[in-house]
């Protein structure tokens, strides 16, 4: 009698990069079974994410992620990269959660495993057919990192291995705070002497003057570094980080971007005003900040009425660079697509329209990340002004929202080489 061997499960490559497509395969099942997929993730902040897909084994006993298709779980479809962009808490975690790698020295770990049948639930106490962990990178083999604390500047720069140089990117966040490094360490692993800059909330900085000269120092920090090429120094910005890449390409004289990318962000900038504080004005419309049935906030409201308004927004038709917008239709933190129609017109009427790209995502929300990042349509945030905590709402809708994160990754990996590689050849 013969003894069928033991299913083999592989995900290949098992150590990659984080915007890296892996594929997992299950060989040695029996033709036509049900079984589960599902991958665990603990993070640094202790809390343990779960996807899963349900399959069906092919006549030849194999089941490949990537060709076949997810009956049912935390994903559908043909989806290759569904373990990892379908994340989510495992039920009974903590409300509100957010997943970001803090430690980008480390991988981020993914225990990918098979169960049999098709579950739902109880994966931890069900013993599995097999398992396989594997590792995904933000920072490549060779990039350094190096934290920059001069005076009163608080950074982080990755440099890619060789001998350059470079193309560089200043690298904001948004509204939130702190200092995030996994977007420019992958920057520096596709190429770009990346500086990710801490400015919100900083001590230091109580004017809008100020605040220019801190991050045009910063982006000196880069244009001067013996591995950069000066004058191909550019600006990515997500949410308050975008508004701050405008300012700067519009009123700057000290530094010029060589190009921007915007994500989920807007004009909207009272001038004189600090980027950290609450704008006055805004206080007038807080009565239309709106909750869903979750009790979590939509701030997009409350800055609508801000848009045509010229006292409530910067001169873009000033820039002179060009300038890629991404924008997600379904943000409900900001009102970005409006924004971003509204700076279409001021750069048309400057006859600037020509620096304009424009990419707008049905379905996706606000929070606009690196690609197979996990989707929240809603998550904790601190309010700086009273430290209290609340949830935010920031939209879209998982499939569609990684669908465009993944998109506009390789766009904005496209625009970026096409004007920050000298006689680079890049498409749109």
């Amino acid at each position: 009698m013969s003894i069928r061997a033991p299913p083999v499960l592989s995900v290949s490559p098992v150590r990659g990069m984080l915007d890296e497509k892996f594929s997992v395969e299950v060989k040695n099942l029996p033709p036509g079974v049900p079984v589960t997929l599902h991958s665990l993730h603990h993070s640094e902040d202790k809390d343990y994410w779960e996807a899963y897909g349900h399959y069906v084994s092919d006549h030849t006993g194999k089941v490949t992620v990537s060709e076949d298709l997810s009956y049912g779980g935390t994903f559908t479809g043909k989806e290759a990269m569904g373990l990892v962009w379908s994340l989510r808490p495992v039920p009974g975690s903590r409300s509100g959660l957010r997943l970001r790698k803090k430690d980008v020295c480390s991988p981020m770990e993914l225990l990918v495993s098979l169960y049999r049948g098709h579950a739902v639930e109880g994966f931890v106490e069900q013993t599995p057919l097999a398992s396989v962990l594997t590792e995904r990178w933000h920072m490549a083999p060779g990039v350094q990192r190096i934290e920059i604390r001069e005076d009163t500047l608080r950074g982080t720069l990755f440099i890619p291995p060789g001998v350059g140089p470079f193309p560089g990117m200043l690298d904001m966040w948004g509204g939130g705070g702190g200092l995030l490094e996994y977007r420019a360490a992958l920057l520096a692993s596709h190429g770009f002497v990346s500086l990710a800059l801490d400015y919100v909330g900083l001590t230091h900085m109580h004017s809008e003057e100020l605040e220019l000269k801190y991050f045009e120092r910063a982006f000196n920090i880069i244009a001067e570094h013996p591995k950069v090429m000066a004058d191909r120094v550019g600006i990515l910005g997500l949410s308050l980080g975008t508004t701050v890449a405008l300012y700067i390409a519009s009123y700057s004289k000290a530094v010029n971007p060589r190009c921007c990318v915007c994500v989920s962000g807007s004009h909207l900038h009272r001038m004189g005003q600090s980027f950290s504080s609450t704008q006055p004005k805004m206080t007038d419309f807080a009565h239309r900040i709106r909750f869903d049935e979750q009790n979590r906030m939509a701030w997009k409201p409350l800055a609508l009425p801000l848009i045509p308004d010229p006292s409530e927004k910067m001169d873009v038709g000033r820039i002179n660079c060009p300038v890629l917008l991404i924008n997600g239709e379904d943000d409900q933190n900001w009102p970005t697509v409006e924004s971003a129609e509204d700076i279409a017109q001021i750069m048309r009427a400057a006859g600037k329209e020509h620096l304009l790209s424009t990419l707008t995502y049905p379905g996706a929300g606000h929070l606009i990340e690196p690609p197979y990042s996990p989707h929240f349509r809603g998550s904790n945030f601190i309010l700086k002004s009273t430290k209290e905590k609340v949830v935010l709402l920031w939209g879209g809708e998982t499939k569609p929202h990684s669908d465009a994160q993944e998109d506009s990754w390789r766009k904005i990996l496209a625009f970026l080489s096409l004007h920050l590689y000298p006689m680079a050849q890049a498409k749109l």
